[in-house]
Order: structure tokens, then sequence, then C-alpha cells
């Protein structure tokens, strides 16, 4: 039943949404710090909108609680281990691979380069690809003056499209195979085919839309060749930190056949550490590279404002991207009511920082990948699945479902369509892709559906949490999140209305011949 409390708290989620794509910021003038701007961000939004509902009694602490253990077989603190521990592997591998530069035709690398990423993607899952791939792309592109548009694009839907395909990819994956009791193995066979009919109809989309040689040069300004060692900063501790990774995703996949959390997998392996040796080498190409990488200064013509560095001094840099996600501007208090309480800041802070050094002398990987880890998106995540939590209590849930069976008739091609095209466009407006799986989850679940059209629900919603992430908001997926910070970091900045414009063409080729796909596997299971 509809209460004036359900009302409210679809509204403040709705609301909360709002905020996380349209930040934005209040001004403050606080005593003896001067004037400042509070973030209404993602980072702030949703903590304070669940803060309201508590006290407004529209949530409680099973709410809360359940938003973060979990209901139904759905573990949201299992998703987001598995997330970061992957990440934290990713970053320590410490390896940005390139391409024979042999390649003077610039489709085809371009087309080379789809493919890698796509390979990549499929072992790996989007989100060690996107921390590797894009800090690459811009490295790649402004030492051979590419523009970097066609390429991140390409990189971020080749990397989210792939990620459908073994269930430790994504993590919405995860989510479905707990909350619809598919096999890990059947996860694979149900999305092989939608995935390859998506990643070849994306890349005729990319390819339809920088069709223009201002895009993609027919003919690339550098080429050579480049030992592909020569960019590894520490080739052994790559090595290691590959077989690192293959080995916990090849575990996690066999132990998942015993109902063991992917979490108790991941996270002992994230904690073996490769420490890296600085290393040199004599590649001269490697030295013109390089020094390809220093982009000339901000305002010079046809350059974007932006910057790169490359080499070992990549490990001593303070601006993560968990700052990217939670910087706000502010203004420098004046000296004669604040000269103190700097001095007291100042030598706080040089305290701090000598003990850092010293710890980040014993433990360079440690200290070189923790701070990289985006745990700005903790709360955001726990606090969107808090929310969702509270929608089923609130009765929307079941409003949902309810809805769901009357439009759907319970026909299973009418449940492909309506819950592909819906999860595509919840995962811009629900806290995420995977706040959008766990919803829409909850749906079909509850919805009087038979079992063939729930089982065929979930393989589109499988799909639709994975292409969705190439969607019209980066809070479409935290590998959106994660990507844009990623790229503020190295000075290159992506607007909201062009991440828009450009992912606009792929997300329907794709949502169109994925659902599609899915409709006739389904027609041929269950005919």
């Amino acid at each position: 039943m509809i209460t004036r409390f359900s009302i409210v708290t679809l509204v403040l989620f709705i609301l909360s949404i709002t905020l996380v794509i349209r930040p934005v910021s209040i001004p403050i003038r606080i005593p003896r710090l001067g004037r400042k701007k509070i973030p209404i961000n993602l980072t702030t939004t949703p903590p304070a909108i669940i803060a309201i509902l508590w006290a407004s009694q529209c949530l409680g602490p099973t709410q809360i609680r359940d938003g973060i253990v979990g209901t139904e077989g759905v573990k949201p603190y299992n998703i987001l281990i598995l997330f970061f521990s992957l990440a934290y592997m990713a970053i320590t591998l410490d390896v940005t691979g390139i391409l024979q530069a042999q390649l003077s035709g610039g489709w085809k690398l371009y087309f080379y380069f789809y493919l890698m990423l796509t390979a990549l993607s499929v072992l790996l899952g989007n989100d060690p690809v996107i921390l590797s791939g894009t800090v690459f792309l811009v490295y790649y592109t402004s030492a051979t003056q590419l523009e970097p548009m066609p390429w991140l694009i390409a990189e971020f839907s080749a990397a989210n499209t792939a990620s459908m395909v073994l269930f430790v990819g994504n993590p919405t994956n995860v989510v479905i195979c707990e909350g619809f009791a598919i096999n890990n193995v059947a996860f694979t066979a149900y999305t092989i085919l939608p995935f390859l009919a998506c990643n070849i109809a994306c890349f005729l989309a990319l390819a339809i839309q920088f069709r223009d040689k201002k895009h993609i040069p027919r003919q690339l300004r550098a080429t050579g060749k480049l030992n592909p060692r020569g960019v590894l900063r520490d080739p052994g501790g790559a090595l290691v930190g590959s077989l690192i990774l293959g080995s916990c995703l090849v575990v996690i996949i066999i132990v998942s056949f015993f109902n063991i959390d992917v979490w108790k997998i991941s996270l002992p392996f994230a904690d073996i550490k490769e420490d890296p040796a600085t290393t040199d080498n004599d590649d001269p190409m490697l030295s013109e590279f390089k020094r390809a990488m220093t982009l000339p200064p901000a305002g010079e013509a046809g350059q974007p404002e932006r910057r790169a560095t490359f080499g070992s001094s990549e490990r001593t840099r303070t601006n993560t991207v968990n700052t990217q996600l939670t910087s706000e501007i502010t203004e420098k208090p004046t000296p004669s009511d604040s000269s103190e309480t700097i001095q007291v800041f100042s030598g706080t802070r040089r305290h701090l920082k000598a003990k850092h050094d010293l710890l980040a002398a014993h433990f360079p990987t440690f200290f070189t990948a923790l701070p990289r880890l985006p745990f700005a998106l903790v709360p955001f995540a726990f606090s969107q699945f808090i929310l969702i939590e509270a929608l089923q209590h609130q009765g929307w849930i079941e409003v949902f479902a309810d809805w769901l069976s009357k439009a759907s008739h319970g026909q299973i091609h009418s449940s492909i369509w309506l819950i592909g095209v819906i999860g595509v466009l919840m995962c811009n407006v629900a806290g995420t892709n995977i706040g959008a799986t766990i919803l829409l989850t909850k749906v079909v679940r509850a919805a009087s559906l038979s079992s063939e059209s729930t089982r065929a629900a979930g393989i589109a919603l499988a799909v639709a949490s994975n292409i969705g992430a190439v969607s019209f908001t980066f809070s479409a997926s935290l590998a959106g999140l994660l990507w844009r910070a990623i790229l503020k970091q190295k000075g290159i900045t992506i607007h909201q209305t062009q991440f828009a414009f450009w992912n606009l063409l792929p997300i329907l080729v794709m949502t169109s011949v994925g659902l599609g796909v899915v409709s006739a596997e389904m027609a041929v299971l269950y005919r």
C-alpha cells in the first residue's frame, strides 16, 4: 500500500539521483578558514538522503543493514569487495601495454586496438581494463597527436560490452547469478552470443560516427617499431602481477560452483604483493616515446588543456582518483585570521608526510596502488543499495512488479524487451548499473512470471546492465565514474553532453541487436 512515507521515499530517491548526475555546490563562510563551497554530489548526497529518510521514519536500521549485507542471496558487500580487489590487482600490475607501432593505417590500428581491448575485457573484466587502458590511451594519443575521443570511447564501449561474458567480468553479473540462481557456466552460455552481436554492432556504430578523417586519420603521423617491454616500468613485477590476477579469476570461477562468496577468493589474492624495482631500458624508441609524452603547454593551438607524465614519477602522484572524485573549490583564507591555524596544519602535514614517506619506502606497491583506488565510491554505492531497500520497504518493488506482470502479460519475449530497455535506462537513474540490476532483480522475482520468463528476463538484464554503462551519464556505472576520474586526473575533461552524444548510436544498436539475440535464444530453448 502506497502511503505518504512511500511517496517521500520515491521523491528523495529521484532527488538523490538528480544531484548525482547534476552536482551543485553551496558556498558557505567558515570562521578562521574563510569561504568554502560544500559539494552536493555523489559522495555527499546519497548519505544525506538516507539520513533524512531515517529521521522521517521512511526507513530504519533493518533497511540500512540489508543494503550492506544483502537479502535473498544478493550481497552488496560481496560485490564491492570483488570490485576493489580486482581494481587493486590491476593497479599493481603497473603495466601499460602497447601495440607494435609498425601499423601506419589509422583504421587498422583502431580495429586491432578494439580487438585487443575486447579480448582483455573478456578475460579480466571491465574495471581492470579501464584502469590500465585509459592511462595508456592518454599517453599514446598524446605521443601520436591523435584526437583522444574516438579511442577513449572505443575503449569504454569495448570494455563494458565484453564484460558480460564471464560472471566475474562485471559486479552486475554476480548480482544476476546470485539473484536468479544461474550457474556460472550457463551464464556464459547465455551471454556469449549477445556479446558477439553487441561487440560487432558497437564497432560498426563507432566506425560510422568517427568516419571523418579528422577523428581517425587514414595515415598515422608517428610510426616506428617500439619494443613493448620497453614501456614496462617493472617487467618482472608485471609478469607476476598478471599471473596473480589470472590465477585469481580462474580460482573464482572454479570455487563458485561450491557456493563460496567471490570476495573470499579475490581479497586474499589482492593481498599478494610484488614490490617492483625501478628498471632502466635502453630502447632508443622508448626514449623518443617518453619525450613525446610530455605534452605542450595548455593553450597552444589545437591542443586541449591536459597534461600527462610517463615513467616512474607516476608512483609519487598525490592527486589521486579519490581526490578527483571529492575535490571542491575553495578560497584561500586571509592571513590575518588564520596564520596560526596554517602553521599548526603545516607542522602536522610535514610530520605525517615524513611518516608516509618512510612507510612508502618499505611498501612501495601498497602505497602506490592503495591511494589510486576510488574509495569515494564506497559510500555512494552502499547508499544506493540502502535506498533500494527503502523502496522495497515502502512497497514500491511490489508496485513495479505488478506493472511488469501486466505490461508483459507473463510472456517471454515481452519480458525480455521490457526488462532490457528499462534496464539500460535505469542504469542512468538508479545509482549505477549495479543499483539498477539489484532493483530490477527484485522486481522480476516479485512479479507473477513463469520460470521461463523469469530466466529470460534475467539474461536480458545481464545484457542491459553491461551495455547500459555505455549510456548517457557517467554514473551509469562505477566504471564510468572511475573512467572520468582517471581522465580528469590526467588533465582531460569530457563533459556529460559529449559522453552522451558519442554513446547514443552505440547504445541504440547494441540494445537492439543484443536483446534480439536473447529473444532468439529463448525462442530456441522454450519453443
